[in-house]
């Protein structure tokens, strides 16, 4: 079985584990299963991911982790000038794509994540850009991001400043959109039968499962206040601990 686990609030709260996360994906790998990574928080780049997972006791390579800076380089095709306003992770994705990255002045198009040095200056190299004909991508548009001392604005809310600036919609990569589902497929091989999606955030994590035909499992280690609403929810638990049992099957699912 493919389990695709969330990376913020499932695994960690920013620096810090979860507690009993590394020991759930032990069980899971145990049983069997595959894990895949996901994440929407496009700022670091996969080397800073499979480290931290490792600094947390969980061994990983770069196949194991999908990020939306990956799924956002999808949209934009080899040779084109992407401006970057967003972290290292972006500026990677779109270079191993064979896409030219800049930080001002023209380009086919803004590609926006979740940046801590997001200010007015690269809110108007972006803006520009996008005035002037580029198209405006979002590596995901989630107005927060969960830390242990709560939300923090997400690369969401720096994303709706540049549309909101330019006046145009975004074209958003990340979960729960297309082109993650496109992603995540293609590093699975299009083998989704059986597979389940463990995330913290319905709007995202779930309508990403419903996307990809998987059972969504919702652990409330993260964004905790978001009601998952009409989004079916195979199995909800306090964590990612509590949602593997002793034989790694996730939510009560077995393979």
């Amino acid at each position: 079985m493919n389990v695709l686990c969330d990376l913020d609030g499932v695994i960690w709260l920013a620096e810090d584990p979860i507690p009993g996360s590394p020991e759930a994906v032990e069980r899971l790998r145990a049983a069997g299963h595959r894990v895949l990574f996901l994440t929407n928080n496009s700022n670091p780049t996969v080397a800073d991911l499979v480290g931290k997972l490792g600094r947390m006791g969980i061994p990983a390579g770069p196949a194991d982790v999908a990020t939306s800076s990956q799924a956002a380089a999808l949209l934009v095709e080899p040779g084109q000038t992407a401006l970057v306003c967003g972290g290292n992770g972006v500026a990677e994705a779109l270079e191993t794509r064979g896409a030219k990255t800049v930080k001002e002045g023209e380009a086919d198009a803004v590609v926006v994540g979740f940046h801590r040095e997001f200010d007015y200056n690269r809110l108007t190299a972006a803006y520009r850009a996008v005035a002037a004909g580029a198209r405006l991508i979002g590596t995901n548009d989630d107005p927060t991001y969960p830390t242990p001392n709560g939300p923090v604005p997400g690369g969401g809310s720096l994303l709706a400043a540049v549309a909101t600036a330019a006046g145009v919609k975004a074209t958003v990569a990340g979960k729960p959109n297309r082109a993650m589902a496109d992603l995540v497929a293609a590093r699975l091989s299009d083998d989704l039968d059986g597979a389940v999606l463990v995330g913290d955030r319905p709007s995202t994590d779930g309508l990403m499962a419903a996307r990809l035909g998987v059972p969504f499992v919702l652990v409330r280690t993260g964004v905790k206040e978001e009601p998952a609403g009409t989004i079916s929810v195979e199995w909800e638990a306090a964590d990612l601990a509590s949602a593997v049992d002793d034989e790694g099957n996730v939510g009560g699912l077995s393979p």
